[in-house]
């Protein structure tokens, strides 16, 4: 097919961008032939390295459905001149000028050329037998030209993604080792620096709801493999020494507890005239108060300032759990078995899930009875909230 021209119509004027992609158009084509809509796929993935936007694919799309067959074919040509109109109807009706601008994109950033007519108008002239002779509109063999530098350009792109989510991956699991084994040593009270380390923990979930660069997660990784370095060698310590003392005080402890879960049991059926032991001091929560916020946005509103302390955030808490329909009784219940500090924290986790909990009152009173038993703790629960606004923001 012929083509005769390669100036814009009109008052376009000729540029040297212009210039520069008459001149790349004339190179011999890398890859001979190609299927389009697997180019396509491949542009699509590699859109932002390329400056596209979505609906400038969109009219890329309905160009290349204007093109005879499935592929893109240095023999063949590859010149469509629909008009304006046609495109707009396959673009799913979009603007006229939303259209040229897209167009216009398209052709500055070297994707399609255009082969205007004389009057500016899309046509093509066929011979005898009906083939096409010569055409004006958008020539496509630029889109042919590039199309290895698009594969190569796509491909990095998905092995930069892979890295990404799988350096992504391995700080969530080093996150939660270094969680977990802060949470066993403040539960067994070991001795060890574990606020400031849970200070640390708070401050790489902060981190990771934003978009980092692959440089700046390796840098948190590296933070992080340190940290657990530190936390399992202050483990091994601990558990050594713990080890060494006196394996008698071990059973004598271990007996002690389920003779005290039994006598829990008589108790509540009545067995044991003396009355219920008296209630001990519960420990403040394993956790800094701006991790419980973080975790816990929806309770902001219902206090009057930002919490400065966990005394703010009982206060705060027991204000909103009448409006969740939790009984006074539940929550002096909950603040008696898990401490007033550990009830506010589980209340604020209870009012952030509140549209995923049938009934709050009675969640409430199953982990007040599990705090009884010692067998709860709003560490997990916290933890679990802060994961999920993490994946949301990836």
């Amino acid at each position: 097919m012929e083509q005769l021209t390669t100036t814009p119509f009109g008052r376009r004027p000729v540029t040297a961008g212009l210039v520069a992609r008459v001149a790349a158009n004339r190179q011999a084509a890398e890859i001979e032939t190609t299927d389009k809509w697997s180019l396509f796929r491949e542009l699509s993935s590699a859109r932002v390295a390329f400056g596209l936007k979505d609906r400038t694919l969109l009219v890329l799309n309905a160009l290349l459905s204007f093109l005879p067959g499935k592929t893109l074919d240095t023999g063949k040509a590859l010149v469509v001149f629909p008009s304006n109109l046609a495109l707009a109807d396959r673009a799913h009706g979009m603007a006229e000028s939303t259209l040229r601008r897209h167009l216009s994109l398209l052709v500055e950033t070297g994707l399609i050329a255009r082969h205007d007519s004389p009057n500016g108008k899309r046509y093509a002239h066929r011979n005898s037998r009906g083939e096409i002779a010569r055409a004006f509109g958008f020539d496509l063999r630029p889109l042919l030209l590039r199309s290895a530098e698009i594969i190569r350009t796509a491909e990095e792109l998905r092995t930069q993604k892979e890295a990404l989510r799988s350096i992504r991956e391995r700080i969530v699991l080093m996150k939660r080792d270094a969680l977990k084994f802060t949470l066993y040593a403040q539960d067994s009270a070991l001795p060890g620096p574990w606020l400031d380390v849970l200070d640390q923990i708070s401050h790489v979930h902060t981190q990771l709801r934003r978009k980092l660069a692959i440089g700046d997660l390796q840098d948190i990784e590296a933070a992080l493999g340190k940290l657990l370095c530190e936390i399992r060698r202050e483990l091994a310590i601990e558990t050594t020494e713990l080890s060494a003392s006196d394996g008698q005080n071990g059973r004598h402890y271990q007996n002690s507890d389920k003779d005290l879960f039994e006598s829990e049991q008589r108790n509540e059926k009545g067995d044991n005239p003396t009355g219920p032991a008296p209630q001990t001091p519960k420990p403040q929560p394993h956790m800094p108060l701006h991790m419980v916020l973080e975790a816990c946005p929806d309770i902001l509103p219902y206090c009057d300032t930002r919490p400065q302390n966990w005394r703010d955030l009982i206060g705060a808490a027991g204000f909103v759990r009448g409006m969740m329909g939790i009984s006074p009784t539940a929550w002096e219940d909950a603040q008696r078995d898990m401490g007033a500090e550990a009830a506010a924290v589980t209340l604020a986790c209870i009012l952030q899930r509140f549209a995923d909990i049938k009934s709050p009152g009675g969640y409430l009173r199953s982990l007040s009875a599990k705090a009884a038993l010692g067998r709860f703790s709003t560490g997990p629960m916290v933890m679990a909230l802060l994961n999920t606004k993490n994946r949301v923001a990836v």
